[in-house]
């Protein structure tokens, strides 16, 4: 309805006005001239395309509307659609006009003003009468496209704004997820040297001690079984993640952390400020490398968030070792002025290693207070 309404219901609106006034100006003076007649469809037709050439129209219905007045004096002051074309060439101009045509509109409406004034008289009253009366519907039409052009412009802003922020978003999501590849590349690295290792002291003890080398094969066995876990988020990470062909020799990284360097990160962030304890549930049993890795880079980024965000607080890093998963959650007493959404760099860092390991993870306000984040880490990661 309202994009038919839009469409014809300006030329419905001078079809209207061009009946009526034909009507009014039988009713008022008997027969009108041929002249008169064509006088009234100039004075009304032109609204049809107020919205697409304002100010044709306006000039068009301006001077249909003195002209008709002139050949019948008094008309103006008995029809009332008369008045209704005055008001809405006036409002039309005022709200549709935009640039160069606005300023045309501005001084036409200034010479309407004038011609209103010449034809009225000069006296004080009726100066504030023509301000009213022709000042009035431009006003109004023009306060109107200028609220609405504020409102575009705040809506583009609004919207670059935001798409800039998904940007930013997507382009941390893709530098963690990239740094995540390269950390669990260095582990997988690690466990096959460790396996190449063994192999040979394995083959080393054949036909001399047949215990060490079912030991040799059990480790093996163990530390493939990890790494190939590993590797399935490795290549889950990868079909997410650009590689960049132009990469070179890089310099051999540090080894990479875990949560046996778990003292030294709390010795850390207690010296900076936020006393920090480890707590255990259940007996300490070894993980996946690449659960260990992302178990500690968590507990990293949650601290960092507690020293950039909690101001005065404490915090308290729990370990729960359960059959099939490590559950790690970080809690704090602090107050925060804002509340995280999810979207900062950190817990966005936070998401995505849980995601790694296809764990899950929730943060937000505690019921005691402070903030809490909790990631559940799966041991194993099902093949899909």
């Amino acid at each position: 309805m309202a994009p038919i309404l839009r469409r014809y219901g300006d030329v419905a609106l001078a079809l209207v006005l061009a009946c009526g006034a034909i009507v009014e100006l039988v009713a008022w003076g008997g027969a009108p001239a041929v002249s008169s007649l064509l006088l009234v469809l100039v004075s009304t037709l032109p609204l049809a395309f107020r919205r697409r050439s304002p100010v044709v129209s306006f000039v068009a219905v301006q001077v249909g509307l003195h002209l008709l007045i002139h050949l019948n004096p008094g008309f103006d002051n008995d029809s009332l659609t008369f008045v209704v074309a005055y008001f809405v060439s006036l409002y039309s101009v005022g709200r549709h006009a935009t640039g160069l045509e606005a300023w045309l509109a501005a001084g036409g409406v200034l010479v309407t003003m004038g011609d209103f004034i010449a034809s009225e008289g000069s006296d004080p009253g009726d100066v504030g009468f023509v301000l009213a009366v022709v000042g009035a519907p431009y006003a109004a039409g023009l306060t109107l496209r200028l609220r609405r052009e504020r409102e575009a412009v705040l809506q583009a802003r609004n919207e670059a704004l935001h798409a800039e922020q998904e940007e930013v978003a997507r382009r941390a999501v893709t530098e963690e997820r990239s740094r995540i590849a390269r950390e669990l590349h260095d582990v997988v690295s690690h466990a096959i040297s460790v396996t190449v290792l063994q192999a040979r002291g394995a083959r080393w003890q054949l036909g001399r001690c047949e215990d060490d080398v079912r030991r040799a094969l059990d480790a093996i066995e163990q530390t493939n079984t990890a790494a190939l876990g590993d590797m399935r988020r490795l290549l889950a990470v990868l079909r997410d993640t650009d590689s960049d062909p132009t990469t070179h020799e890089q310099p051999q990284p540090p080894p990479q952390p875990s949560l046996q360097h778990l003292d030294a990160l709390v010795r850390e962030v207690s010296a900076s400020g936020v006393p920090v304890s480890v707590e255990l549930d259940g007996a300490r049993v070894p993980v996946p490398p690449g659960v260990d890795l992302s178990a500690y880079r968590i507990i990293q980024e949650a601290l960092t968030n507690v020293l950039k965000h909690a101001g005065p607080a404490r915090a308290t890093v729990r370990l729960s070792y359960g059959a099939d998963a490590l559950v790690v959650s970080i809690h704090d007493d602090g107050s925060r002025a804002t509340v995280p959404s999810g979207s900062g760099h950190g817990l966005i860092g936070i998401r995505e290693r849980v995601a790694v390991v296809g764990g899950e993870v929730t943060a937000g306000p505690s019921p005691d207070g402070g903030f809490e984040v909790r990631a559940r880490l799966p041991y194993a990661l099902e093949a899909s």
